[in-house]
């Protein structure tokens, strides 16, 4: 449907991206909230696991102080993002309801490798080959946005750069996620996580550090600015649910944008070429009824700047060109009459 229409929820999956230093308990948070919303619908967790890390989470443990039970989920291992679209294009929604990244700061840099060109002098990618190697990234993105899942998308955390005006020189200003710019704040919700540890009493030399989830971005508004220790599912994701629609919307991708534009623009470009083709042509009409050049030169004043806007160069041109055909054919004619005594020769 195109043009406005009223606002109604059209979001039936959450999308949720989690980044943050080793060890601030990413994964094992993920696989919490995951597991909980697989419980709820009855479906798996796909879980993309680019370095290996969920080896000992599908095993019993009952030293693990926090879900000592072995997590059940279907892994895919693999860096090569060729391979993570395609093996997730091929999940059914009945069976699988949650898809984890971990992570997608090692796709990202996959995506980069891929690049087999020449590099610049000082060994960075070139300006032209970013195109062709963000496509494949965004193709990933597009689908986990728009796809029936539940998603999780995981990053290591980095720093944040930017030069100081003053000195030129380069200072931290901050942490993001390791991924393209974009990444963490394509999603609903976005966590920075770390861990903490409590203070504890005078003398305690040892004290369990807590996982804790802080709500970068969250459009839902349930949790913006809030910082949730120990996340789970019942924690993070129940208060969510009831903002869930009964479908999901789906986002126009940039090329999809861009298709629609391109036509739109082609279609105002026939509009005024067809327009400046009429114009053009009733004023050649006209300028070939003139009697007089005074009538001539009349007619060419009422070309405004403002029609002259409407018309294509080359109907401009030719606008122009009979206005002079029929200025050289008034000469032509006046001059004929003022040799032959006043009397218009002219055929009727």
């Amino acid at each position: 449907m195109a043009g406005f229409r009223k606002a109604k929820a059209e979001q039936a999956y959450l999308k949720v991206s989690l980044y943050g230093p080793p060890g601030s308990g990413k994964t094992f948070s993920a696989l919490l909230m995951a597991e909980g919303l697989a419980n709820m619908t009855g479906k798996r967790i796909a879980f993309v696991d680019t370095e290996r890390g969920t080896d000992f989470y599908a095993q019993h443990v009952p030293e693990r102080g926090v879900h000592p039970e072995a997590f059940d989920f279907d892994t895919l291992y693999t860096r090569s993002i060729t391979e993570i679209t395609r093996e997730l294009r091929n999940l059914k929604p009945a069976e699988h309801g949650v898809v984890i990244i971990d992570s997608i700061t090692h796709i990202w840099e996959a995506c980069k490798a891929s690049y087999a060109g020449p590099k610049t002098k000082i060994g960075t990618l070139p300006m032209h080959a970013w195109g062709k190697i963000k496509q494949p990234y965004k193709e990933l993105m597009q689908f986990l946005i728009n796809s029936p899942f539940h998603v999780f998308i995981l990053g290591r955390q980095g720093n944040e750069f930017t030069e100081d005006e003053d000195t030129g020189e380069t200072k931290a200003v901050g942490v993001k996620m390791k991924a393209e710019s974009e990444t963490a704040y394509e999603p609903h919700i976005c966590f920075r996580m770390e861990s903490v540890k409590p203070v504890g009493r005078k003398g305690m030399k040892f004290a369990e550090a807590i996982p804790v989830m802080h709500a970068e971005k969250d459009r839902t508004g349930v949790l913006q600015g809030k910082s949730v220790e120990k996340p789970n599912f019942e924690r993070v994701c129940r208060p969510l649910l009831g903002l869930l629609g009964p479908q999901q919307a789906q986002i126009q991708s940039e090329e999809e944008a861009a298709a629609v534009d391109a036509e739109a623009i082609a279609n105002q470009d026939r509009d005024r070429i067809r327009v400046s083709r009429e114009v053009a042509e009733r004023l050649a009409a006209k300028f070939k009824l003139c009697e007089s050049l005074t009538e001539a030169e009349a007619l060419s004043r009422t070309i405004t700047p403002g029609l002259k806007r409407e018309m294509t160069q080359d109907d401009l041109a030719a606008v122009r060109a009979a206005y002079l055909a029929e200025v050289q054919r008034l000469k032509v004619q006046s001059m004929a009459v003022s040799l032959n005594g006043g009397h218009d020769l002219t055929p009727a």
